[in-house]
């Protein structure tokens, strides 16, 4: 684009090379992509763990002796033993001081590089774990809470990105699920320790929330020991060695057509004072609309509710000490089919897994609602072929989440924006994300409690609505080089009218 002065403005990407993209999946790029992941699992680790320890007598009696009570009373009706907004709130805590700090990560995601955010991610998570572990009263346990919310949003400001820009576009969507795949092994690791700690009367607790310091030194460690990505090197000026890294990565010295693309796309992201700003543009109002429904919708199908009260949910349903052991299970599954997933998105593609797996999970949400609503009245327990039931639903509905929603709800919007909005972008996806995991967090149990059985009724209308807007609003990226992202919203049937041919800035941008 030509400016005023004669001089050109850089207008990004503006020819699709991806053809000329040589190269192939490295050990290297395996690695580094893996000790990446290792972010994923502090935030799983959080969501698994939180629900086993709130179910748990001895963390009950000393945090939240009004809870303690309740539950000991047995007429209390099921579904609403555990309705304590204190309680809600060291689980809901976290994900509010994780919003806040994801904004303030990418600023520092963008200008030191993905890995000083991971870094910083790792120590944060390190402090809230210590202190969780060794607090002694309410407000020293929310401050490590809070701590390990700073971590969160640290960790997935920058990890998705890290993994999206390591990655051969071939391999993107595999290699970015890394991320989900570390997070339900987080998840499921937490469950199978709470089965063990839970036998440890007055501080298994403790040794349940201390545990996270371990990903939290590796997640630490790794940052320190990771290379940093082509496309944050070449974006702050070091082009020789982001070139040296992208043929490390690749596997060869034909790198020409991909180093261009990251060239290009850089020079535009380095004219763009005010992403954030630049983000509210419609011509990335598409881009725009995907960060902030993906993950909205990650949550309102109902799988943290799930996931980080599942204990809470099957002692709600009569299952008494086989609480814990039911919500490893679900974790368990979860593990298995993200695997599933991983093989399968760069085949299949995005679309036709975040539809199937949409309509499985409403059909599950359903009939869950119907044995609760019909067999299921809130004051007394549910009769153990029907509980059995209720299990299996659930596990098919992690199924169909595990190589659905879990893994693209994080892949599709850390792929898809341009260089010059990305760490703005994916900034947008955590806090939308952590947003919602807070409001559900924090109105879950009382939402239990008003709508009984219907709260699956209401998960499942949720689900039916981020399934359209997949058919009807998001176009496949499978395969898509991440800096050519822009060409697949040109030739969408609703996108195009929003995004201009010629990609260009604003002169007032430039400047």
């Amino acid at each position: 684009m030509e400016k005023g002065d004669g001089s050109f403005a850089p207008a990004g990407v503006y020819k699709q090379r991806a053809e000329l993209y040589k190269g192939s999946l490295t050990s290297y790029v395996v690695i580094s992509c893996l000790v990446a992941a290792v972010g994923g699992a502090l935030f799983g680790y959080d969501i698994g763990v939180s629900g086993g320890v709130t179910s748990m007598d001895a963390f009950l009696k000393k945090f939240f002796y009004k809870v303690y009570v309740k539950k000991r009373q047995a007429q209390e009706n099921h579904y609403c033993k555990y309705n304590d907004q204190g309680l809600a709130a060291f689980t809901s805590s976290l994900y509010l001081a994780g919003l806040v700090a994801s904004l303030v990560a990418s600023p520092i995601t963008r200008k030191y590089g993905r890995r000083v955010s991971i870094v910083c991610g790792g120590i944060s998570f390190l402090i809230g774990a210590v202190l969780n572990a060794l607090a002694v009263n309410l407000a020293m346990l929310l401050l490590g809470r809070i701590m390990l919310g700073v971590g969160i949003g640290f960790g997935d400001q920058a990890v998705p990105l890290y993994l999206s820009e390591m990655a051969p576009a071939h391999l993107r969507g595999a290699l970015n699920m890394m991320f989900q795949l570390a997070t339900t092994s987080g998840i499921f690791t937490a469950n199978m320790i709470n089965y063990g700690t839970a036998k440890i009367s007055e501080w298994g607790w403790r040794l349940s929330l201390g545990l996270a310091v371990l990903p939290a030194i590796l997640m630490t460690v790794g940052g320190l020991l990771l290379p940093e990505t082509p496309n944050s090197l070449i974006e702050r000026g070091s082009k020789e060695q982001g070139r040296r890294i992208l043929e490390k990565i690749r596997g060869t010295q034909e790198v020409d057509a991909e180093f261009e693309d990251i060239v290009d796309a850089s020079e535009l992201a380095n004219s763009i004072k005010h992403p954030f700003r630049k983000i509210l543009e419609r011509r990335n109002r598409p881009q725009l609309v995907m960060a902030i429904c993906m993950p909205a919708f990650q949550i309102l199908n109902g799988i943290n509710s799930i996931l980080f009260y599942a204990p809470v949910l099957f002692q709600t349903m009569g299952f008494g000490n086989a609480a814990l052991y039911s919500s490893a299970l679900t974790g368990a599954v979860l593990v298995l089919t993200t695997v599933v997933s991983i093989g399968l998105v760069d085949k299949l593609g995005r679309r036709v897994l975040l539809i199937s797996g949409g309509i499985q999970m409403t059909i599950c949400q359903v009939i869950v609602a119907i044995i609760l609503g019909v067999k299921f009245k809130g004051d007394d327990e549910l009769s153990k072929g029907y509980s059995a039931l209720v299990v299996v639903v659930i596990c098919l509905f992690v199924i169909a989440f595990g190589w659905s929603w879990g893994p693209l709800g994080w892949t599709v919007p850390s792929e898809i924006f341009p260089l010059e909005t990305r760490s703005a972008g994916q900034s947008i996806t955590v806090a939308v994300n952590l947003l919602f995991t807070f409001i559900i967090a924090q109105c879950f149990l009382s939402l239990l409690c008003s709508f009984k059985y219907g709260i699956f009724l209401f998960f499942a209308g949720w689900i039916v609505i981020m399934t359209l807007f997949v058919y009807f609003f998001l176009p496949e990226t499978k395969g898509v080089p991440i800096e050519e992202m822009v060409f697949i919203w040109r030739k969408h049937w609703f996108w195009k009218r929003m995004v201009p041919g010629t990609p260009d800035v604003e002169i007032n941008e430039v400047k």
